[in-house]
Formats: structure tokens, sequence, C-alpha cells
């Protein structure tokens, strides 16, 4: 415990504690709260924060990761996830960690998206009770996105499990994982990479028929045709490998993509509880991310799986609250329209409910 008492640096009765204001302003004491002692929440207004490095084997770099946590004591709010569209998220910045074991949640990020579109997530989770890891996936991350690079899937399954390899070697917060209670979510591609890490196997002649039945309509297919994705060069073999990882006990998908490609064997033979999270009704859900009878059929073949669709609301509300202006500047720049969202649709309301039936799930403290 914290012993020191900074207090006398902040009382202006004297000469002598005149000098010490002086000094405590050079420091900063009294410019930043103080860590707050006594018993930590796992329901606090803000979730702890800080940024790792996590070397895997095939990367010449580390993966840039951002770790959110149940915090043990406040430190500054700082603002996260900064962008000219997107509105910021809160948090203590390097805070102290919960000192018990936590729920671990590895987020995946969707094609052309980042850490930070998922930060929102991250953050809720966090203040649920859960330790939450998100990183930035080479290859199909926002600057860095390619429809080439994006097609091979299966590496994405395998920066996490490299990923998680490394922060449970982290001496600052491996400690502080349960390793019985740890779960992926993803978001659109990142919905199929936690499902492949679960254990669903992907078959290229299957994708490919996909593609050439919708190739006009399909948004994912267009994407890849308009990145000049060549599938005779694709490996199917490497396209159809096994990328489950037995230590991923539970597995959240929203608004998922890659479904029509998985094959309902491998789906069947998914041994641990699934989340399935939709976005959208029949008229705005895309058809990419449609997995019921009329789609690819996902959820009729996951032995252990729940449903879960919200409406009003699109593909693109999964990602953070737009900025008053962000519509215009994607505008300007004729980008995709990411901050429009059908009418009736409250984002912040749908961010609360995927991260009120997330934690429910996953049966969090604060749940």
């Amino acid at each position: 415990m914290l012993k020191t008492n900074l207090k006398p640096f902040c009382n202006l009765s004297s000469q002598k504690s005149k000098q010490r204001f002086a000094l405590a302003l050079w420091l900063g004491f009294c410019l930043l709260p103080l860590p707050e002692q006594g018993k930590a929440s796992s329901l606090q207004q803000y979730a702890g924060y800080d940024r790792l490095e996590l070397a895997v084997p095939f990367y010449d770099k580390p993966l840039q990761a951002d770790i959110w946590y149940p915090a043990a004591t406040k430190t500054y709010k700082g603002m996260t996830a900064q962008s000219a569209i997107f509105e910021s998220t809160k948090a203590y910045i390097g805070a102290a960690i919960e000192k018990k074991k936590h729920p671990l949640v590895i987020i995946s990020h969707g094609s052309g998206g980042a850490k930070e579109s998922m930060a929102w997530l991250a953050s809720g989770l966090a203040k649920k009770g859960a330790m939450v890891l998100a990183f930035n996936h080479p290859g199909s991350t926002s600057g860095d996105s390619s429809p080439r690079r994006s097609i091979r899937h299966w590496t994405r399954a395998k920066d996490i499990s490299k990923a998680l390899d490394a922060l449970l070697k982290d001496r600052n917060f491996g400690p502080f994982i349960d390793e019985t209670k740890i779960a992926a979510a993803g978001f659109s591609l990142g919905g199929a990479t936690v499902l492949s890490l679960a254990g669903a196997k992907m078959d290229l002649t299957r994708y490919q028929h996909y593609c050439a039945k919708y190739k006009t309509i399909a948004e994912d297919c267009i994407f890849f045709q308009k990145g000049g994705v060549d599938y005779a060069v694709i490996d199917p073999k490497a396209f159809a490998q096994d990328l489950k990882d037995t230590r991923i006990k539970q597995t959240i998908a929203l608004d998922p993509g890659l479904t029509y490609g998985m094959t309902p064997k491998s789906l069947q033979s998914i041994d641990h509880p699934v989340l399935v999270i939709s976005l959208g009704d029949e008229k705005t859900q895309l058809l990419a991310a449609k997995i019921t009878k009329e789609g690819s059929g996902l959820i009729e073949h996951l032995e252990n799986g729940q449903h879960i669709s919200l409406a009003p609301a699109s593909h693109f509300t999964a990602l953070p609250l737009c900025k008053p202006e962000g519509a215009a500047l994607l505008k300007e720049e004729e980008d995709d329209p990411i901050c429009d969202d059908p009418k009736g649709t409250d984002r912040a309301d749908i961010h609360r409910q995927i991260i009120e039936q997330s934690a429910k799930f996953l049966k969090l403290p604060g749940s």
C-alpha cells in the first residue's frame, strides 16, 4: 500500500509549504489525481488501459496491442482511440490492475479496421471484470488493408494464437489471467477469425461458388474482386487448415464474415459455447453477414450456439460513435458511409446491448 502523504504539498498555509507547493508543481503531484486506496471494484466508471508490444515469430516487428482491464487505482483519465471520424474512449491510463485472476477476452477487428475501432467493446467488457487484449492484424488493418492479404484468413487466427502465447508470458499481465476462462470475440472478418479458432474450417471451392453466385451483390466478394484477388493462386490446403486453439473456451462472433466458406461438418464439431450477434433486419443486414438458413446457414450448424439479432442497425453500427463532422469528412473523401445508420438506430444503445449480452454470455463478474 502507498503510505506517502502528499497532501502537505498542496497546503499553502506556511512559507515552507509554499516551497513544497512549488516543488509539487514541478513534479506534477498536484496536477494529477492521487491513486485511490481501499477496495478496488470491477465496476468502475473507466477501465484501466495500457499498451503492449507482442513479439510473434512470423513478423519482423512486434504486434502493437492495447490491454484493457479492471483498474485497482485511478490514474489520470486519458482519451484512447483518437480519430478524426470517431469519438474517443476514456480510460485510466497505466493504472494498476486488480491483483487477482481475470477472464481474458481477445478481440479481432474487421477488415480495414483496427484495435481502436473496438475500443468501446474492450472498455465495456473490462468494466464488467474482464482483461481484454486487442491488436492490429497486419495486412487487414486500417492503412494496411489489402484484399489479397485479407483473403489469407488463416494468418489472422495464427496472429491471435501467437499473441496469446506472448501475453501469457508477459510479467506484468500474464500472472493475472485466468487460463480456464479465455474467450475470443471478433467483428466482421474478425468474426470469421474467432470462429476459425473455435474449430470452423474453410473450403475454398465452397467460397468461390458463393462469390460466383453473388459476385455483384455480396459485399465481401466485391471487396476481393476490387482487389484483384485470384483464387487460383490461393493454396486450398492453407485455406482449409485446422486453426483451432483449445485454450479458447468461448467465442463471440459479431456480424461475422466468410461464413459461406465454412463447412457444416466443422461447425457441428465446435465443442464450446458460441454467441453470434447479427446487426440489422432483413432490409439492412449485409448479405455477407446473413447466417440463418436464408444466408450461409451458420447458426443452423452450431450445436452449442446462441443467436441474437439487434435492430435497427447495420454492419457499421458496430464501429465507434461518430463525431458530428464524421459523416461529412467521409463524404468529402469519398469513403464508405460508415457513420450512416438506418433510420431510428441508436448506435450507443446498440453498443450497450452488445456489451451486456456479451458479458452475460461470458458470465463476467459485472454481468
